[in-house]
C-alpha cells in the first residue's frame, strides 16, 4: 500500500461573498457637503430650523466620519480646500454653498452669539464632536490668509465667543503662530478682534488662566515680527487697541520670567563669591531694564543671600555668621533700597524669616541695627515698623528686642531737635 498523501481537492474560481457589514464605505466629502448644505438652505435661515434640522439629520448623516466637512461648512459656508477655498463642483450648475453659516453672518457681536448658539447645541448634543471642533476650528484659523476681511474679523470674534464659553480650548490659537500670518500682521488682527469680545464676556484672570492652561499665555509676544519682538512695542501696541488689560498681564508674565532668571542669575553670583560692587551693579541694571519694582528686588536679595550659605545649626554662632555674611553685601541692599516702601517690605521680611527659622529669633534686632548703621534701613521706617506696620509673625519677641532701640531712636531724635532750637 502507497503512504503517498493524497493532493486535497480545492476550488478554483470561486467568488466568496463579503458581509455587508465588513464593506467599507467610500469617503464621500463632497456627497456629504450637498446634503448638508441643500438641508442648511432649506432652513429659510430660521437658526431653529437650522439646529432641528442638524439634531433630525444626525440618525441619517455621519457626523462622526464627517465632522471636518460639517463645520467647514457651517463656519466657511463650503468644504475647505488647502488654503481656504471653497471646494467647487464640476457641475456649474451645483450649489456648494450655503449663506447659514458664520462667514454670512452680520458682523455684529449679538448676531454671531445667535451663530454660536447652533454651534453650542450640536456640540453638546453630540460631544464626540468637541474634539473634532476644536482640531477644524485651528486648521480655519490657519487658512486666515485666504478669506475676505469680513470673514476673518467675523472668525475672530466668534472665536472670542467659542473661548469665552470654553466651548473649546485655547490651543486652536497655536495657529496664530504661523509664520506667514504674523508677517502679513493677519494675527496681531485676529488677536486684537478675538481678544476685545473675550474680554467683553469674561474678566482678564479668566482669560490668562485659559491662556496658562493651553501654554499661549507665554507666547504672546510671537504674534510680532521678530524685529518687533519686544516688550515695549507688545504694550504700546495693545494699550492703542484700547485693550490695556492684555498689555498689564503681558508685563506680568515678562517681569515674573526675569524674576526667576534674575534669583538664578544672583545665586550663582553670590556662590562665586563676586564682590559686592560687581553684584549690585548687575541687579541695578536689571532692575532698571525690566522695570520691576525696588521692593521686590529688596525681598528678592535677601531670599538670596539667606539661601546662599549652609548656616550653623547652633543659635548662638548662627547670629556672628549672618552679621558677617550681610556686612559684606549691605552695598548691595544700598544700591537697591531707596523708598520708605523698599524699607518697610525689607523689613517685614526679616522678620518673618526670623520667625520662620527660629536659629534666627534672637538675631533680628542685630540685624535691623546692623541695617541700620549701613543706611539701608531709616530711623522712620524701624519706627513705624515697631509702632503699627509689623507682622503678628513673632510679634511680642521681636517687639521687646526693639523696644529699647527704639526709645534710643526716639530720644536721639528729640536732643537732637532740642539743640536746634
Amino acid at each position: 500500500m502507497s503512504n503517498q498523501k493524497v493532493e486535497k481537492p480545492s476550488l478554483s474560481g470561486t467568488r466568496l461573498k463579503t458581509r455587508k457589514r465588513d464593506e467599507k464605505e467610500k469617503y464621500d466629502p463632497l456627497s456629504f457637503r450637498d446634503t448638508v448644505v441643500q438641508g442648511l438652505n432649506e432652513t429659510e435661515c430660521d437658526l431653529e430650523k437650522v439646529s432641528k434640522y442638524l439634531d433630525v439629520s444626525s440618525s441619517r448623516l455621519n457626523y462622526r466620519r464627517y465632522a471636518e466637512v460639517l463645520f467647514d461648512v457651517l463656519i466657511a459656508g463650503g468644504y475647505l480646500a488647502p488654503g481656504g477655498s471653497i471646494v467647487q463642483d464640476p457641475e456649474p450648475t451645483k450649489i456648494c454653498k450655503s449663506d447659514i453659516c458664520v462667514f454670512s453672518t452680520e458682523e455684529n457681536k449679538e448676531k454671531l452669539k445667535l451663530f454660536y448658539e447652533v454651534l453650542y447645541k450640536l456640540i453638546r448634543r453630540y460631544k464626540y464632536l468637541e474634539k473634532p471642533f476644536e482640531d477644524n476650528l485651528k486648521k480655519i484659523i490657519v487658512f486666515l490668509k485666504g478669506y475676505k476681511e469680513d470673514e476673518r474679523k467675523k472668525l475672530a470674534i466668534i472665536t472670542g465667543i467659542i473661548l469665552s464659553q470654553n466651548l473649546c480650548t485655547a490651543k486652536v490659537l497655536s495657529s496664530l503662530f504661523e509664520e506667514h500670518l504674523i508677517k502679513e500682521g493677519l494675527s496681531l488682527e485676529f488677536t486684537t478682534l478675538m481678544f476685545r469680545t473675550w474680554l467683553e464676556e469674561k474678566d482678564i484672570n479668566s482669560v490668562w488662566q485659559a491662556l496658562k492652561k493651553s501654554q499661549i499665555d507665554s507666547r504672546l509676544m510671537e504674534l510680532f515680527p521678530a524685529n518687533k519682538r519686544s516688550l515695549e512695542t507688545f504694550n504700546r501696541y495693545f494699550r492703542e487697541a484700547g485693550l490695556d488689560q492684555i498689555a498689564e498681564m503681558q508685563s506680568k508674565q515678562v517681569a515674573s520670567v526675569v524674576r526667576k532668571t534674575l534669583h538664578l542669575d544672583l545665586a550663582e553670583m553670590l556662590k562665586e563669591d563676586k564682590p559686592a560692587e560687581e553684584v549690585s551693579e548687575f541687579v541695578v541694571e536689571q532692575m532698571v531694564k525690566y522695570d520691576i519694582p525696588e521692593h521686590e528686588v529688596a525681598i528678592l536679595i535677601w531670599n538670596n543671600l539667606m539661601e546662599a550659605i549652609e548656616w550653623n545649626k547652633k543659635e548662638e554662632l548662627v547670629t556672628d555668621q549672618a552679621m558677617k555674611h550681610l556686612k559684606a553685601y549691605t552695598p548691595l541692599f544700598v544700591a537697591v533700597v531707596k523708598t520708605n516702601k523698599s524699607e518697610m517690605s525689607l523689613m517685614l521680611r526679616i522678620q518673618e524669616y526670623c520667625y520662620e527659622n527660629m536659629n534666627f529669633l534672637k538675631s533680628f534686632q542685630k540685624i535691623v541695627i546692623l541695617l541700620y548703621k549701613t543706611n539701608v534701613l531709616s530711623e522712620d521706617t524701624i519706627v513705624n515698623w515697631y509702632k503699627k506696620n509689623h507682622s503678628p509673625k513673632g510679634k511680642s519677641v521681636f517687639l521687646e528686642q526693639m523696644k529699647k532701640f527704639v526709645e534710643w531712636l526716639e530720644n536721639a531724635e528729640e536732643e537732637s531737635e532740642e539743640d536746634d532750637d
